[in-house]
């Protein structure tokens, strides 16, 4: 596939707003600061939960409008992974993706070369809206993988808050990989990350999805599970499916097949994803801003989730500790790939989708 990055400036006028354009890609914390919300809206209260729920681990909803409960949370150390950003109280997740973030770490640094993952957000004690940064991230099937490459030794609290995030791109030229951060041991980790059978989609940003589709050599069976999204310049984002036997988790709509090297890429790289809004017509009424999502908003079950009884304590609920390891068992398991050394995952195509349907 041959986009043109000459022919995208033309249509784009000057090189100037492509630049805009680009830094505004490239900010690292994914969302700014959003308006305080009312304390009864459901960002404010599931974000106000510390522990998550006793009982078995379940997720309820879809990842942009759910709750879980018997979340467990990713270790802020692993040999292979270090939790980022720990004052925000979003390293918890379904068993199913703790364990896929911890096995996925060893084999990037068994099959990649990757010293070892950063791992950002995953969700909220009980998932839910959060109070900034993330549409999604609400039922603990999502995690943000850094593009950063995890220290050579363990780093303080304080420095986890401050590292700052590299951004893949440049910032003179609309939706370009910046040669000089872009290394082929950082496509090897998202390939890798794409192999899990259980990891349906993984986002980036539509110039990482470019650069792999022009470089990537290698087998191109699970390119398509790279989705072309805004932002993800610092960070990729891994979404797994819905765990087996998780009754109150709604599926996304599955991508369809190919690589996703094709019209759904091209898209991106048209003025339609970054045209303003279009001005009110002269004399009507301005939008109404959008309603707080309320609790009553998301599914029944996750009004009974805030009530839910808490865990002990947050050591009891980390991944691997005696209360995980029953939630864990009490819920089925996502399949997962041979844990053999001598090959990678495998798996069969799967589909892309519409750049509506991300």
């Amino acid at each position: 596939m041959a986009l043109g990055f000459a022919q995208a400036f033309r249509t784009f006028g000057r090189l100037t707003l492509a630049g805009a354009i680009g830094a505004g890609l490239a900010a690292g914390d994914v969302g700014a600061q959003q308006k305080t919300p009312s304390p009864g809206s459901a960002k404010a209260l599931f974000a106000g939960a510390s522990l998550p729920t006793q009982g078995p681990a379940q997720p309820i909803g879809f990842y942009a409008k759910g709750c879980m409960t018997g979340a467990v949370a990713l270790p802020t150390d692993g040999p292979t992974w270090q939790a980022m950003r720990l004052s925000r109280n979003r390293r918890w997740g379904n068993p199913a993706m703790i364990a896929l973030l911890e096995r996925f770490s060893q084999d990037a640094v068994k099959y990649a070369g990757w010293p070892g993952i950063l791992v950002g957000d995953i969700a909220q004690p009980r998932g839910g809206p959060m109070l900034n940064g993330h549409s999604s991230h609400q039922i603990g099937l999502d995690a943000d993988i850094w593009f950063t490459p995890m220290p050579a030794r363990r780093m303080t609290p304080q420095e986890r808050e401050d590292l700052p995030f590299t951004s893949m791109l440049q910032k003179d030229k609309f939706l370009t990989v910046n040669p000089r951060v872009w290394t082929e041991s950082r496509a090897r980790l998202l390939m890798l990350a794409a192999s899990y059978p259980e990891v349906e989609r993984i986002f980036v940003n539509p110039a990482i999805k470019k650069k792999m589709c022009d470089t990537w050599a290698g087998d191109r069976t699970n390119l398509g599970k790279l989705r072309p999204i805004y932002g993800h310049d610092s960070h990729f984002h891994i979404r797994i499916k819905c765990p087996p036997g998780a009754a109150g988790c709604t599926p996304q709509a599955p991508v369809a097949a190919g690589d996703g090297c094709d019209k759904s890429l091209a898209y991106w790289f048209t003025p339609a994803p970054w045209a303003p809004p279009k001005p009110p017509k002269p004399g009507a009424k301005p939008p109404k801003p959008p309603r707080e999502m309320m609790v009553s908003d998301l599914p029944k079950a996750c009004a009974a989730v805030l009530d839910a009884a808490s865990v002990a304590s947050m050591q009891a609920a980390t991944y691997g500790g005696p209360s995980a390891a029953s939630a864990f068992a009490a819920a089925p398991a996502a399949a997962s790939a041979d844990d053999s050394d001598d090959a990678l995952p495998d798996v069969g195509p799967v589909p892309n989708d519409k750049p509506a349907l991300q």
